[in-house]
């Protein structure tokens, strides 16, 4: 009786720490989103270009050196707290602090010389700034990964919101005070050269948002750290384990695990890449379309459809990182049973979240989008609205095939997700070549595209982790009674949206009630059709606030 309510307890706990997770990631991302309207008003579209142009390099460095840290490194330390060698976990974490301290400085450095070979010289400056955060994003990462393995995301959701307050606060305010010093004014030069400047000065102020976030986020994590150290000793001290890992077998270690991590993460952004070259340069080229209005076009596309439908996605990639650790650690364990139960719960946890945003973006995408992007032009939030709606299966998609990644990471299987996501690219490009080129679709053609990739990813990763561990996915309540709960919450929100409209309240207003009765809806369906049981429901993120709402509204006795 004890070990099967232990088990329930771990599920449970496992669960409120993706949650929280989730809630943080959600909630960077809006913040992400709304301080991008005063940014674009102070350094101006050209500013925000050389911004965009430096960042997309910034990025690209930043994934293959650092951007899967945490993963990895939870992984890794995962296994050894698994079987109680708290010396050799805290080893490891030594030994990334190292291994990410020499690859941080050489791709900083890299960045900061080699700017040039990137940029067009305005751009440099900008490129340049953010070079010092490739460093710090390390550290940052190695902190984040530790505290992950131990199934404690709660540093990492605080981290995380932390960053993205002080990103926001210091990009626009940065942005500001360099353009103000160095003019005297906020007014738009008249000379091409003096326009150039500000927008250089703006940029470079933004870049330094990124950096003074990201060293926000770690000195918070240096400081939990550091009142933690003392427990983190006291184990150590308590430890048996004779055996020592030297630090040669741990860098050998970790190189093997940060590798594929950092193949995965590339693959899965080599999409995103291949359909913007594709679109941004080869489609205009060949059907002579002005490469203006085909930017534009791509701006809505990336910038708002694309940045809204993936906020939802958040709650999956924060139970993908809650994944890797605890599966990692039954597996090292023996405990096959207990990773089929852990992946189980995951799954349908992911399913009831992610079902539901995919027909609410359908539904209310046109809504949603003047919600969050309120200075958008007519013509372009039919055009974000339309998008959202070919983009509602891909959500779904994206979010299983997300989690299922990281759970093959978490098996051992790190090459697995590396070779689907080159299955799926391909398929991808083929599709995307053959709509843009032979059928009137435009940039739908992209949307279209991009829910087969995460389609393709969704089937071949769900696949392999069935064969991996052997669990079959119960099907009844992880997807038919999430959708069908679904299609009833999408038809209320669509007539309370419309009805309102009506009235003549305004679009982004009208959404919000919509909304509020639309999960209203979806709740008492999904209790109704008995598609989530009480201890399911207890082990969510205040789970038992909506145990007590469902007893008091009398849909549980």
């Amino acid at each position: 009786m004890s070990d099967h309510n232990s088990r329930n307890n771990s599920k449970n706990n496992f669960i409120m720490q993706a949650g929280i997770l989730a809630a943080a990631g959600i909630i960077s991302r809006i913040i992400g989103l709304l301080y991008r309207s005063p940014l674009h008003s102070v350094i101006g579209p050209l500013g925000l270009g050389y911004y965009q142009s430096a960042y997309s390099y910034y990025t690209i460095i930043l994934l293959i050196s650092s951007y899967s840290i945490p993963s990895a490194i939870s992984k890794v330390i995962a296994q050894k707290l698994g079987v109680k060698e708290y010396r050799n976990a805290h080893r490891i974490f030594l030994g990334s602090l190292i291994y990410v301290l020499v690859v941080g400085a050489v791709a900083s450095l890299f960045l900061f010389f080699g700017a040039g070979l990137f940029v067009e010289e305005a751009a440099v400056p900008v490129l340049r700034t953010f070079a010092p955060t490739i460093f710090l994003y390390g550290i940052l990462g190695v902190l984040r990964g530790y505290f992950q393995a131990h199934k404690s995301m709660a540093q990492t959701s605080v981290s995380q919101i932390l960053e993205q307050i002080a990103n926001a606060a210091v990009s626009i305010g940065a942005a500001y005070l360099l353009i103000k010093l160095s003019f005297g004014t906020m007014e738009m030069p008249a000379s091409t050269e003096d326009q150039v400047a500000r927008a250089v000065r703006g940029a470079v102020g933004s870049a330094m948002g990124t950096g003074v976030g990201v060293l926000t986020a770690l000195l918070f994590m240096l400081a939990v750290y550091g009142l933690n150290r003392g427990m983190i000793r006291g184990r150590i001290r308590r430890d048996r384990h004779r055996e020592v890992d030297s630090y040669g077998d741990i860098f050998k270690m970790i190189t093997a695990v940060v590798t594929p991590f950092i193949l995965s993460t590339a693959v899965y952004n080599l999409s995103s890449s291949v359909n913007t070259k594709i679109y941004t340069d080869f489609y205009p080229a060949m059907k002579n379309l002005d490469t203006v209005a085909v930017t534009s076009r791509w701006g809505v596309f990336a910038g708002q459809a694309l940045t809204i439908s993936n906020i939802p996605i958040a709650f999956a990639s924060a139970m993908a990182a809650a994944m890797i650790p605890s599966v990692a650690q039954l597996i090292a364990a023996g405990d096959r049973d207990g990773a089929r139960g852990k992946i189980a719960v995951a799954v349908k946890t992911t399913m009831l979240i992610s079902i539901p945003c995919g027909v609410g973006l359908f539904v209310l995408g046109k809504p949603i989008t003047a919600l969050l992007f309120p200075r958008t032009s007519a013509e372009e939030l039919d055009m974000a609205g339309k998008i959202l709606m070919t983009l509602a299966l891909s959500v779904i998609f994206y979010a299983l095939s997300t989690l299922n990644s990281s759970i093959l990471q978490g098996l051992g299987k790190v090459n697995t997700p590396i070779i689907n996501a080159g299955i799926a690219l391909i398929l991808q490009t083929a599709a995307t070549w053959g709509l843009l080129f032979f059928t009137d679709l435009d940039m739908y053609s992209i949307a279209v595209a991009n829910t087969l990739y995460s389609g393709v990813m969704c089937l071949l990763n769900q696949g392999a982790v069935r064969r991996a561990v052997g669990y079959r996915q119960e099907l009844k309540t992880t997807f038919f009674v999430p959708c069908l709960a679904s299609v009833f919450m999408g038809v209320a929100a669509w007539a309370v949206y419309e009805g309102l409209l009506l009235l003549e309240v305004p679009m982004a207003i009208a959404v919000i009630p919509a909304v509020v009765l639309g999960a209203a809806v979806y709740f008492v369906m999904l209790i109704g059709l008995k598609g989530v049981t009480e201890e399911e429901l207890r082990g969510m993120p205040k789970g038992y606030l909506l145990v007590k709402l469902a007893r008091k509204c009398r849909l549980m006795r």
